[in-house]
Formats: structure tokens, C-alpha cells, sequence
């Protein structure tokens, strides 16, 4: 069968101009506000009004755009050349959309469709809605490939050897010994993971297995700490929240890695090495490191080609 592969993603504003349209389509999905649709309406668009002056301001200070669509472009070049495969962006509230890559795909004659979510853990607010935005997609353009999700690869080896390495890069040239290493993951509402989402689980399984990484590699930290970003509202999230923990000092020479990301964007260039680095350099800390998301690199590329079973001998 020939095989076609669409890496999906929330995306990011590819422009200031964008920013409302990524609010109102993350604020209308009903995997991200699981309610009835005319509460889900209401709650959504206070939400954008509140958010999306101080959004704007924040992708303005990040040249005007997320970076996040650029890395995936030549992500996706990159496993192209390794496999031969076509592949394509899916960008779940922000164009690339998915329907572009799904006519190619219908015309070149792609018959069997992988999906690699580039969310390392799975949830509902993620890889589901990602999934199930492609699957209707495909049903309203009468297009029937077969279809195949890649499985969650947080705890897989070879990703895991991908992140030590990311981390290994940030601490070039310090003794690890005296770093926190703080493990930031994207946080999630009670609510959710309380109906049964398994993203704190496997978030939890990712942090152990990387410690046991490092440690076997010879990187020790002084200590290796979870903690959560991004939390929106007044409800209750997962915790540790990451401003609370930088604000909690008990070690002032910190190394951050973002761990439930794979590629950079505003959470991690924006919230990481800004908003919380102001906290750090506030509360005087001596050293604050972020660490890079997999991204375009060529191990990560031959990861997803691996995982498709597409890699060249």
C-alpha cells in the first residue's frame, strides 16, 4: 500500500493576524472545554477577549510568529529524504490544516495514512483531538485511506536517548551536580485527567525513565524535579505549577527541559526562557538554562522515520 505520513500538531500563529483564529479554534474544540456546545461558545469567546491582546503582545516580542510551523516544515523535509515517503503538516487550529496535505495524499493515490502525533504522551486534549480532526476531514472529502496512529513514545528508548541528549547539550560546559534539573511538562486540568486521561501517568513513567537515562549515562543533577506550565483559569490544574516551584528555591543554579514537547513554540520560548527566566532573575538565581525541543534534528527524523517503519538501512 502506498504511504503517506501527516506529523500533527496544535500549530502556532503564523502571523499576528492569526493569533485570534488559534484562540477561537483551541476554545471551540471540545476535547480542550469538554462541555455543551452553547456553554462551550460562551466560555470560549470570554476566553479569546480576555487572552488575545496580551497573546498578541506576546508572539510580537517572538518576532511576530510561533516558530513552531517553520521547524515543522523542515522536520518534515527531512524524514521526506529518509524514507521516500510523502509527508506533510497537520496543524490542528492554525493552517497547515490538514485538508491541503489530505487532497495531496487523495491524488497521489496514498492508501494507507500514518499519523505521527508530535505529542510524545497521549490525551484527549491532543493526540485525540488531532486524530479525530483528520478522521473527519477524511470522511467529509469522501476520502477512505486506512489509518494507523503511531503509539505514545514517551517511553521509548530511543526517544529518551533524544532528550538526554537535548539536556546534555544545555549543560555543556557546568557541573550538573550543582543544577536542579526541573522536567516541565504542559499542565492539564484536574478535570480531565480525573475522567480517566492517562497524559499524568505517562508523563510520570517519562520522568523516571529519563532519570534512569541520565543516570546511566553519567549526567547526575544535584536534583530532577517535575513540574507543569501553562495553566489557564482559576481551576484546579496538575501540580507542581513551574512558577510556583522557581519561586520556591532550593537550589539557585537550574537547568529546565520541556519535556512534553517536541518541537519549540511560545510555551517554551516565550513562557520558558522569558516569562519564567524574569522570575528567576528577579529572585536572584546564579543560573537558568532551557533546553531545545527535539525539533528538526536529524536523530529526531530518524526517530519518526523508525517509527513508521520507513527507515533507510
Amino acid at each position: 500500500m502506498k504511504k503517506g505520513l501527516l506529523l500533527l500538531n496544535m500549530g502556532g500563529p503564523n502571523n499576528l493576524d492569526e493569533v485570534e483564529l488559534f484562540l477561537r479554534n483551541m476554545f471551540a474544540d471540545p476535547r480542550i472545554l469538554p462541555m455543551n456546545g452553547w456553554m462551550r461558545k460562551r466560555i470560549g469567546s470570554m476566553i479569546v477577549r480576555r487572552r488575545l491582546e496580551e497573546a498578541q503582545e506576546n508572539y510580537r516580542e517572538l518576532g511576530g510568529r510561533s516558530p513552531l510551523t517553520q521547524i515543522t516544515w523542515s522536520l518534515t523535509e527531512k524524514v521526506e529524504t529518509r524514507t521516500g515517503v510523502l509527508v506533510r503538516p497537520a496543524m490542528r487550529y492554525v493552517p497547515p490544516f490538514a485538508d491541503p496535505a489530505l487532497r495531496e495524499f487523495a491524488e497521489e493515490g496514498i492508501e494507507e495514512l500514518v499519523l505521527f502525533p508530535m505529542y510524545p504522551h497521549y490525551s484527549t486534549t491532543t493526540t485525540l483531538s488531532s486524530v479525530e480532526d483528520v478522521e473527519a476531514r477524511c470522511a467529509a472529502m469522501g476520502y477512505h485511506p486506512k489509518i494507523r496512529v503511531v503509539d505514545p513514545y514517551y517511553d521509548d528508548y530511543d526517544y529518551l536517548a533524544i532528550q538526554a541528549d537535548r539536556i546534555a547539550e544545555a549543560a555543556e560546559g557546568i557541573e550538573t551536580r550543582e543544577y536542579d534539573l526541573i522536567l516541565s511538562a504542559h499542565g492539564l486540568p484536574m478535570s480531565i485527567i480525573e475522567a480517566g486521561d492517562p497524559y499524568e501517568k505517562q508523563v510520570e513513567a517519562n520522568v523516571s525513565a529519563l532519570k534512569t537515562m541520565l543516570r546511566c549515562r553519567g549526567i547526575i543533577f544535584k536534583n530532577i524535579k517535575l513540574a507543569y506550565q501553562s495553566k489557564v483559569g482559576n481551576a484546579a490544574w496538575l501540580e507542581p505549577n513551574l512558577s510556583d516551584v522557581l519561586r520556591r528555591p532550593e537550589n539557585l543554579k537550574v537547568l529546565i527541559f520541556p519535556l512534553a514537547f517536541t518541537v519549540d513554540n511560545s510555551e517554551t520560548l516565550f513562557e520558558l526562557e522569558r516569562e519564567h527566566r524574569a522570575i528567576a532573575e528577579k529572585i536572584g538565581y546564579e543560573d537558568y538554562r532551557v533546553a531545545r525541543c527535539p525539533n528538526d534534528g536529524e536523530d529526531f527524523a530518524a526517530f519518526i522515520a523508525e517509527k513508521i517503519g520507513e527507515e533507510d538501512a
